[in-house]
């Protein structure tokens, strides 16, 4: 397509651009959608929208066809979208699809593995109380035992994971337009290009209403190809209607006719919603950004994991989407680094090896009480008897851990105390084998005399990054009252609790929470640091604490820096394509505006140096 040789051009609102003539042709034959991917057109070719900077529908006026065949269409065309012509008109009416089933099907047996190429053991389970003995004559009223969970390995091969169906729900509104939209793309290329041929992949585009450019497609060699003209066919235009993109991304994961091991929603926005949110009483009700069928406890939940984009994006909406899911909320601060945040969380979506796992604490001897789980974002419950317990765990990607520290009540006893016994159940993702591992039961020595013990050094770590969380969490709540000074006195003083330990010991976590805690420190000294990047660095670490799941954030995702906390292997390695290796069969697809050719081979590709500039102009 060219401008300037004669004939009108028609873009419609989904970026396709036809001549004026021929779809002018085609929807007066009663064809409303689009032919290429099948969206409805609410806008038509000649009509005006009432509002002229609404959508996308524009046709270039160079050498307009006075044609008065072609105008009568238009005529006809403006008053069906009044609906006046449906009631003479039938074939008129072509709404959306209510139901999205067109999902291109897979072959569910397809890729069975053998298990030992698949996954190496079950889940391990560790436990550690607070000190090894307890005096006969004590009764302990608070004592810690801390239960770590580690999931399996699992093979780096395509054909030995569970396959995965991935929505991703993309802001193209204006204010994406030109680096933004440019980058995004880039970051999807990344995503489309890392995808096997037994994972499937949906694009919704969202702006002032919301499309779905293509249904849950199967990522081979051809489903590559098409997706990648589709994602770059994207032009950024309209306002930001955050709650229709979900809405659509839901109903594409409702309606599948058959369902991937692994299902997923990443969403990516760098505005604020201008359709959806109302004020309660001077609350945002964020909640309503999220449609109900896909929150836990329904048939069809799914996490949405979410990345606020630049500086104006709006972290508090982002954040509580992915809270509400049981997601995680990335903050995209660079230019660069949003192919960095798109390959960690595609790292662990592309490893998970359990589903629905669920810790079970059961209380041994008489006396002994559960009173409290340490639990962060997950669901958590102590029995009313206060003799048993749960912690609702959901997913775990390959290598990734779980620390829950718990409290009991340890009555006075002599001899040894038998404390409690934890057990994992859980769905293999690959197999869909229900399995259930047992621990080893947690019991304390009781001396006669008093025992000079030092707390395990496993609990101790576990203590500080729960003290540290919660510290975070009381420092973004001073800093959304305005009390600044407060927020940096909490921060400071739990990082120089931090920093007499460290002293003691090298630890890695302990390291890169005295980091993230000074980073916090800066971004929150006055109001416009905190509006401009402070609160979504801070929802976007209290997201990775609260799940104990990495996010991006600031320079997280930089393999040379201290702040890696919750990386897995498989994550890594993502990281590490994203960063240093070229993209395999680029050459037979679409080829990314970022990639490059190398001079070593012509069948490699390097990336272009990456920007270091933040979207606020600050150099990081």
């Amino acid at each position: 397509m060219r401008s300037g040789i004669g004939q009108a051009l028609f873009t419609a609102e989904c970026s396709h651009k036809f001549h004026f003539h021929c779809i002018s042709s085609n929807v007066k034959h009663g064809n409303l959608i689009c032919p290429i991917c099948r969206a409805e057109w609410k806008e038509l070719p000649g009509a005006q929208p009432a509002d002229a900077n609404y959508g996308r529908a524009r046709v270039s006026p160079l050498n307009w066809p006075q044609d008065e065949g072609h105008m009568a269409v238009v005529r006809r065309l403006s008053n069906a979208y009044s609906g006046s012509l449906q009631e003479h008109l039938p074939f008129f009416r072509t709404p959306e699809a209510g139901i999205f089933n067109d999902d291109e099907l897979i072959d569910l047996q397809s890729y069975t593995t053998n298990e030992h190429d698949a996954v190496t053991g079950s889940v391990e389970i560790k436990t550690y109380s607070e000190f090894p003995a307890i005096r006969q004559s004590v009764a302990q009223e608070v004592f810690a035992v801390l239960i770590h969970l580690k999931a399996p390995k699992s093979s780096h091969s395509a054909c030995s994971r569970a396959p995965l169906d991935l929505v991703t729900v993309l802001d193209v509104s204006g204010s994406m337009a030109g680096t933004k939209l440019a980058l995004l793309k880039r970051a999807m290329s990344f995503v489309i290009q890392t995808l096997g041929p037994n994972d499937r992949l949906s694009v919704i585009a969202f702006s002032s209403t919301a499309r779905r450019l293509f249904p849950l497609r199967r990522m081979t060699l051809t489903g590559k190809q098409r997706a990648l003209q589709d994602v770059s066919s994207l032009v950024a235009s309209g306002g930001t209607n955050i709650a229709d993109g979900l809405k659509r991304g839901a109903k594409v994961i409702e309606d599948r006719q058959l369902k991937n091991p692994v299902c997923s929603i990443i969403l990516l926005s760098d505005g604020q919603d201008t359709h959806t949110l109302l004020s309660d009483r001077g609350l945002l009700n964020y909640s309503a950004l999220v449609p109900p069928s896909i929150l836990p406890g329904t048939g069809h939940h799914v996490q949405i994991h979410t990345f606020g984009f630049g500086s104006d994006h709006d972290s508090a909406a982002m954040h509580a989407i992915a809270d509400l899911s049981s997601g995680t909320f990335s903050f995209i601060d660079a230019e660069g680094s949003i192919q960095d945040g798109f390959a960690q969380c595609i790292g662990g979506l592309l490893s998970v090896v359990i589903k629905e796992m669920r810790l079970s604490i059961e209380c041994a001897d008489e006396g002994v009480l559960l009173t409290s789980i340490k639990s962060g974002g997950y669901t958590s419950q102590v029995d009313e008897n206060g003799r048993s317990g749960s912690v609702d765990i959901g997913d775990l990607y390959a290598d990734e851990e779980r620390g829950f520290l718990v409290t009991l009540h340890v009555p006075a006893a002599k001899g040894k105390t038998h404390l409690i016994k934890p057990t994992c159940t859980y769905e293999d993702a690959i197999t869909s084998e229900n399995i259930e591992v047992q621990g080893e039961e947690v019991s304390v020595q009781r001396p006669a005399h008093c025992v000079d013990c030092k707390m395990f050094p496993e609990v101790e770590r576990e203590l500080h990054r729960v003290q540290a969380t919660e510290d975070m969490s009381a420092a973004q709540a001073a800093a959304e009252g305005g009390a600044f000074s407060q927020a940096v006195a909490i921060l400071e003083g739990r990082r120089r609790i931090l920093e007499s330990q460290a002293a003691q010991s090298s630890d890695n976590q302990c390291l890169s929470l005295i980091t993230e805690l000074r980073e916090m420190q800066d971004r929150v000294e006055s109001r416009q640091r905190y509006e401009e990047s402070g609160r979504a660095f801070m929802l976007s670490g209290l997201s990775s604490h609260t799940w104990q799941r990495a996010t991006a954030r600031g320079d997280s995702t930089d393999l040379s820096t201290t702040i890696h906390t919750y990386q897995t292997p498989s994550m890594v390695d993502m990281l590490q394509r994203s960063q240093t290796l070229a993209t395999p069969g680029v050459d037979t697809l679409n080829r990314s505006p970022t990639m490059v050719p190398s001079h070593r081979s012509p069948h490699r590709f390097r990336r272009p140096t990456r920007s270091t500039k933040s979207f606020s102009g600050r150099p990081l």
